[in-house]
């Protein structure tokens, strides 16, 4: 038998979504491995090795080949820009990257200060609009940042409004549709062409019955 085919898989709520699919596309992951304590997880029945990672981490795995494919959010992958091929949108965990902060809050007119865990994001969308900002990057309760005087904006991802709306703040602009997407190391493809190309099939006719 081959080697195992390792995929990068994210701890948190794409990963239920992302098991989900590969079970309808014939991989079943058993019950409730993402909470186990487990880093990896071998299936040598179906030849697949399952590595569990922070999101944010998924791509680095895959970029530098300790997984073979990966489920990364399509914001990881504008932030982060790496070396991997992108596939297949999966169509999952849907939501979108947008700046936001308090109503009727003007924008300082020299450099207007951005709060975000995107920075990349972040200044690529200002530059393009020709605006010169400084970004302030942080890693969690971004919200705070415009409550505080911190920050003028934030850039950050939007599910459902609801964190925005309890706290004050306001949709100005919409950055990108973020959903999950099916992630190949370019190396592993020239290798394992034949097991990843079935299983991206497979997800894919998946995800275009899901969708209609």
């Amino acid at each position: 038998m081959n080697k195992p085919l390792t995929i990068a898989m994210p701890k948190g709520r794409i990963y239920e979504e992302a098991a989900s699919l590969m079970k309808q596309a014939g991989y079943d992951l058993g019950g409730d491995k993402e909470k186990s304590r487990k880093l990896i997880l071998e299936y040598p029945d179906q030849n697949l090795q399952i590595m569990m990672a922070k999101p944010m981490d998924v791509v680095t795995y895959v970029e530098y080949g300790a997984a073979d494919i990966g489920i990364a959010g399509k914001d990881v992958l504008l932030e982060q820009d790496r070396d991997v091929y992108e596939v297949l949108d999966l169509k999952i965990s849907p939501c979108y990257v947008a700046v936001a902060g308090l109503p009727d809050q003007p924008l300082s007119r020299i450099a207007p200060k951005i709060a975000t865990k995107y920075p990349k994001v972040a200044s690529d969308y200002f530059r393009e609009k020709g605006e010169q900002i400084e970004i302030i990057p942080l890693n969690g309760s971004i919200e705070l940042a415009p409550l505080i005087g911190l920050a003028d904006r934030i850039v950050d991802i939007v599910s459902t409004g609801r964190t925005l709306k309890e706290n004050g703040l306001v949709e100005y602009e919409k950055i990108a549709e973020i959903t999950s997407r099916l992630i190949v190391n370019p190396v592993s493809y020239r290798v394992k062409s034949q097991e990843i190309d079935e299983l991206a099939q497979k997800l894919s006719e998946v995800v275009e019955v899901k969708t209609g």
